[in-house]
């Protein structure tokens, strides 16, 4: 299981990404918004395949040209190290389409 990250610490490691917004204090949010409603499909498309080889999943929701990723770790029954990691990830995999 993955650790948690301390309480006292998941603000600060919140705000050193880019535009992930802390929720409930458990899950953290990013809104990604695209051109072209196919380009923010293969964008999910790309997530979805890295997520799948990791074992972790975002929840995902599409709204027209606007992907919204949200993360927990419900093992930890919270954040952990791996949620920030894919966090990330998925902003490097979001620059490519910029």
């Amino acid at each position: 299981m993955e650790e948690r990250i301390p309480e006292q610490e998941i603000q600060s490691r919140v705000n050193e990404l880019n535009g992930w917004k802390l929720e409930e204090e458990k899950f953290i949010v990013k809104r990604y918004r695209f051109k072209e409603f196919l380009t923010g499909i293969e964008f999910v498309n790309k997530i979805a395949a890295y997520s799948e080889d990791i074992q972790h999943h975002p929840f995902i929701s599409i709204d027209y040209k606007m992907v919204t990723l949200k993360l927990t770790s419900w093992n930890a029954k919270g954040l952990t190290y791996l949620d920030l990691k894919c966090a990330g990830h998925y902003d490097e995999v979001y620059e490519r389409y910029k």
